[in-house]
Order: structure tokens, then C-alpha cells, then sequence
């Protein structure tokens, strides 16, 4: 939710493209952590434990360090104002009361659960409901961060607008959609046909996981009021809070049912797509309320 506060303040129509970057870098540096643990864990010795974790403690002395840096941005929608003019009148929308906005947020804990897949989903249909080796889960991990790293910026223009970000709702449907039926399919060969299916569905799920991650950054910033920004994005956070308890038994539902069950599973979501794209369009049809004024008040 900072994050997308802080890109939404300071990158203003360049957000999306902001949040690409920062995610960009966030998996490179899963990827270097990755590494760096699994050198640890090769050396087995306690100086190589103390080092990494001294490695990361220094890494957020440095974020901070950053940060300390930051400041207001200038911005000419900012109204400055003091002790003796008068308060506003008009309170600020709630996010509870807006049952457009939580019926989005519902739909957005579906749109994400291609987490669960990666973390819970592939690596358990690999030892239980395929042939493929067992070592392949390891490195569709990695391929998929090889793929947000490469990608996720160029890919993050094509959602730049809200216009554009509704749209890609459609093809986001049908990468959901192909990531369940290469799932199903991975179980119906030997060894190089479910190593190939899963590949595929590797593939799917992390482009789905691409687009989703473009289309909500813009999305959830746009559908809310300019003076209750954080307040919404907060409730827009407890969609992959949300997810996060109820997606591994999605996918366990799903790995339990069988084939079936991953082209179930993958075809909810891409109708849940289908409902997210009709839901916004009367919401985006007015003016954008994306960059909000800011009234600063001076004693």
C-alpha cells in the first residue's frame, strides 16, 4: 500500500511504470537472496549464517538511509492553509461503505491467487500428480523470476491508462485459463510431456501474474476517491491478505481433484476476469480520480 501511495504522489500518470521498476527489482533481488542463502547453506558453517544475516541488516540500514532522503514532492494541486481558515466540511468517502469498490477488492483475491500457485500449487502437482522430476520445481521458481525481471517493465506501458489496464483483463483471462489446462494436461504423459505442460503452465501463470500486478496498480489507484486514497488502498490490501490463507487450499482443492480441478480452477479465474472487466467500466467512465489534492496546513 506505500508503495503504490508513494509512486501514486510522486510518478503521477507514470505509476504503473514506477511500480514496474520497483517490482522489477524487488524479484532480482528474491533471486540474489536465493543465492546468497543457498551459499549459506552449502558452506553449512556459522560464519556463513552471521554474514548473511549481517548482509541483510545492512540492506535496510540502506533502505532507510534512502529513504531519510525522500521528501514532499512539489505539486501544483497542493493548497496551502492555515490555523485560521476553516475546516473542511466534506468528510473523506469510506471504503466499507462502497460496494462497487469492495466488490472489486473481492474479485481482486481471485486475480492473485497465481501466488499460490507458484508457492503451493506447481511444486506439490510435480512430486504427486505428474512424471516430471521432482527437481523441476526449483527451477520454474526461477524462470518465473527470470521472466518478471525481463519483462515486467516493458509489459507495464501496455496498462500506462486505465483504458488501457481495463482491457488487459482479457488476455490476463485467457493466460489464467491456459495456465489450468497445461496443469491438467502435465498428468497425461511421461516425463517429457509433463516437464513441457508444466513448463507451459509456468509460462502462463507468470505472465498472468504479470498482467494482474500492471492492471491493479492502476486499477486500484483509479477507482479511488482523491481524498481517501489511503484508506482504499488499504482495503485493497486485504485482498492478497485474504489470499494468502485461502490460496493454498484453492490449489490443494484443486491437486485433490485432479485434472479437472486445475482447468476448474483456472477457468474461475478467467471468469472472474470477465467480471472485474464489466464491474469497472461504469466507475472508470467518469473523470479520473487518481491524483488527489493536497492540503497542507501551516501553524
Amino acid at each position: 500500500m506505500l508503495t503504490k501511495l508513494y509512486a501514486t504522489r510522486v510518478s503521477g500518470p507514470d505509476r504503473v511504470r514506477y511500480q514496474a521498476v520497483n517490482r522489477t527489482v524487488a524479484n532480482a533481488g528474491w533471486a540474489v537472496g536465493g543465492l546468497a542463502a543457498a551459499a549459506a547453506l552449502g558452506l553449512g558453517t556459522s560464519t556463513a549464517y552471521q554474514a548473511l544475516l549481517a548482509g541483510d541488516a545492512l540492506s535496510f540500514l540502506g533502505a532507510a538511509l534512502l529513504t531519510v532522503r525522500c521528501g514532499e514532492p512539489p505539486s501544483p494541486t497542493r493548497t496551502v492553509v492555515t490555523s485560521k481558515d476553516p475546516l473542511p466540511t466534506t468528510k473523506p468517502a469510506k471504503p466499507w461503505r462502497d460496494r462497487t469498490y469492495l466488490a472489486y477488492v473481492a474479485t481482486e483475491t481471485a486475480l492473485c491467487l497465481h501466488d499460490a500457485v507458484f508457492k503451493v500449487g506447481l511444486p506439490l502437482w510435480i512430486v504427486h500428480g505428474s512424471n516430471a522430476p521432482h527437481g523441476l520445481a526449483p527451477l520454474l521458481l526461477v524462470l518465473n523470476n527470470v521472466l518478471v525481471v525481463a519483462l515486467q517493465v516493458p509489459l507495464a506501458r501496455f496498462g500506462a491508462t486505465t483504458t488501457a489496464a481495463r482491457a488487459l483483463l482479457l488476455p490476463l483471462a485467457a493466460f489464467f485459463a491456459l495456465g489450468g489446462v497445461a496443469m491438467a494436461l502435465s498428468s497425461a504423459g511421461g516425463t517429457p510431456i509433463a516437464t513441457g505442460c508444466l513448463t507451459a503452465a509456468a509460462v502462463s501463470f507468470t505472465m498472468a501474474e504479470m498482467l494482474y500486478a500492471t492492471v491493479s496498480w492502476e486499477l486500484s489507484v483509479a477507482l479511488a476517491p482523491a481524498t481517501a486514497q489511503g484508506a482504499y488502498l488499504g482495503v485493497h490490501g486485504l485482498a492478497q491478505s485474504v489470499q494468502r490463507s485461502v490460496g493454498p487450499l484453492a490449489v490443494t482443492a484443486a491437486i485433490a481433484t485432479g485434472p479437472a480441478g486445475w482447468t476448474v480452477f483456472g477457468a474461475t479465474i478467467a471468469v472472474t476476469c470477465l467480471i472485474q472487466h464489466r464491474l469497472v467500466r461504469d466507475r472508470l467512465a467518469g473523470p479520473s480520480l487518481s491524483v488527489p489534492p493536497v492540503t497542507v496546513s501551516e501553524h
